[in-house]
């Protein structure tokens, strides 16, 4: 796991590595370990590295292959690399080190830009041919590694974050009003390749993106995922599926154990992180280290569930961390936690992650987390309505969406409102091939486009502001293929993920899996109370929220009456999601 940055020229002219560097220093957290960079012509590369498989020198980034002349900056973790590795040697390539990385570049060199396809695992990187000049960069299946870019006076820049682009400098931090509806309305999730900035975009999951060496830039799709039944699977009964899904999870679960570091386990005491431990623990893995995390009760609601997570770790023995964080440390940390946001992120839980994330890396580098089950098994609330809907698109927004457009248009004012754009965004990609039942659309938009740019890259921001690398074994795409196939009744069935609690059934206590559906629970920026609130108010009437005029005041101060009225359908709170965009803005400097 690392960050990867890098200025491409598209005018003729030569690259700098000033701007590199300069990214290269934002990025630090996330590649404690060791910096690298390089020039060449009009590409300039940066790296750095959190080291966890080859700890050699052999494995340093940039990585260059004099005699196939290519080079690469890479983020991320290539599961099958071994077995690709293999493979390659079968074709006569030789390698100079053992990592994942230099089978990349292999595999980019015998198969090209299909190379991706072979891939099983998390990757963003930039792969140039030192002879022709051609760059070529891909982002994996289901956006677990950031890349984002933006063209600046005749150069692309790209980076792991969005921040360490606007650090490059040269950046327009003008707002991008899209973007801004779908923060604001679209539960805060804002779809590639949209960001909060006009100027920034990201290269969407599953994308490739060549640069050719006159400068011409094509980005193209590489993976869909499909919903509609294929004929192999037609006739699989039940305990087919359980069969056929336990299997895929446990060969998930194994893949992101490999490493050359130890490897721990996020255990909310939920259902998914709690059947990692359990399927860990049947495939032989012993002295897990495993860590939860509880905060204050607030508002009638409990802060922690370490009733849940004491039943897992005690059961397989693991080697268990139990962290509570009271309110003072939660409000001390946001602003740190703000500064390691990529972009705008509302959930509650991303301050929990944050504190989580400093602690675990205390003990270990790598861990595995239970993000993705709840949209690949579906595990929400509003899928079994959808079995029966007549009106999918008015349906769906009606328990996902914040505000409907009429209270958008109350609550930004006029030269940032543009049309409802997130409306828009959810009835075309309910027409798109390749889900047939209105379930399966909903299903679809909430794994390949919510999942990405909501829960993952908050998972992805907050451990690699610590050098932490997490891994989410639900997002293991053969994984993801195969729950796409399992017929929605064996889904939404149980109150929902019901092929799995069953699947979990073989591996864990019934007590965890029957439990009322949790989540990662911060009460105290949700019932916005005492400092909290304070800070609220502060951020969204100061200066610079005055000068950006970005929310109207009429609307502010009808929600400051009393906030705890002004919940989403998801339970966020709105003036939460208003302050942490403004803090973001000043946080970054924007």
């Amino acid at each position: 796991m690392c960050g990867i940055c890098a200025e491409i020229a598209l005018d003729g002219s030569d690259a700098h590595l000033g701007s590199v560097e300069k990214m290269l220093h934002e990025l630090s957290p996330r590649g404690p370990d060791a910096s690298g960079a390089f020039r060449q012509g009009r590409l300039a590369v940066g790296h750095r590295r959190l080291k966890v498989i080859d700890l050699t020198e052999k494995a340093s980034q940039p990585m260059l292959d004099p005699e196939l002349g290519l080079g690469i900056s890479f983020n991320g973790c290539i599961y099958n690399y071994k077995e690709l590795r293999k493979e390659l040697e079968a074709k006569s390539y030789s390698f100079f080190s053992s990592g994942d990385t230099e089978v990349i570049l292999k595999a980019y060199h015998a198969w090209g830009d299909d190379c991706v396809k072979h891939f099983n695992g998390m990757f963003a990187f930039i792969i140039w041919e030192r002879d022709s000049g051609r760059i070529f960069m891909a982002r994996d299946r289901l956006g677990i590694k950031p890349l984002y870019y933006a063209e600046v006076d005749g150069k692309l820049r790209i980076a792991s974050s969005l921040p360490a682009l606007v650090k490059s400098g040269g950046i327009s931090t003008e707002i991008d009003s899209e973007a801004l509806n779908f923060y604001m309305s679209f539960h805060s999730v804002v779809p590639a390749p949209w960001t909060i900035l006009k100027s920034v975009r990201k290269l969407p999951p599953a994308s490739r993106m060549i640069i050719e060496p006159a400068g011409e830039i094509k980005i193209n799709s590489y993976w869909q995922l499909n919903f509609e039944t294929v004929s192999k699977v037609a006739s699989r009964k039940f305990e087919d599926w359980k069969i056929e899904i336990a299997m895929a999870l446990k060969e998930s679960m194994k893949r992101r154990m490999m490493a050359d570091v130890a490897v721990g386990v996020l255990l909310s005491g939920g259902l998914d992180s709690s059947l990692i431990v359990g399927l860990l623990d049947a495939m032989g893995q012993r002295n897990l280290h495993t860590f939860s995390i509880g905060f204050e009760s607030e508002g009638g609601e409990k802060g922690d569930e370490f009733e849940y997570s004491d039943v897992i770790a005690k059961h397989f023995k693991t080697d268990h961390h139990r962290i509570f964080i009271n309110s003072k440390e939660v409000i001390e940390n946001l602003q740190k936690c703000i500064e390691a946001m990529s972009e705008p992120m509302v959930s509650h839980d991303v301050i929990g992650f944050y504190l989580l994330s400093r602690e675990v890396k205390k003990h270990i580098k790598v861990v595995q987390s239970g993000q993705g089950a709840d949209e690949v098994f579906a595990g929400y609330h509003w899928y079994p309505p959808l079995l029966e809907t007549k009106n999918l698109v008015d349906d769906y927004s009606r328990v996902f969406l914040d505000r409907d457009f009429p209270e958008y248009k109350k609550a930004i004012t006029s030269p940032y409102i543009g049309e409802d754009y997130s409306q828009e965004f959810i009835r075309e990609h309910f027409v798109q091939k390749g889900a047939d039942l209105a379930i399966n659309k909903a299903l679809r938009l909430d794994t390949t486009v919510m999942l990405v740019d909501d829960p993952v890259k908050r998972v992805d921001n907050m451990t690699m502001a610590w050098g932490l690398e997490a891994r989410v074994p639900f997002l293991d795409h053969e994984l993801v293929e195969l729950a796409a196939q399992v017929p929605v009744k064996w889904k939404v069935g149980n109150g929902g993920k019901y092929i799995l609690k069953e699947v979990a059934r073989q591996f864990i206590p019934d007590s965890v899996i029957d439990r009322p559906k949790g989540y990662f629970p911060v009460p105290a920026l949700k019932f916005l109370k005492g400092s909290y609130l304070e800070r609220v108010k502060d951020v969204l009437t100061s200066k610079a929220a005055t000068n950006r005029a970005l929310f109207n005041h009429d609307y502010i101060n009808g929600i400051l009456k009393n906030p705890d009225e002004h919940i989403t359908p998801l339970r966020g709170s709105k003036l939460w999601q208003m302050a942490l965009l403004e803090e973001w803005f000043q946080v970054h400097k924007l």
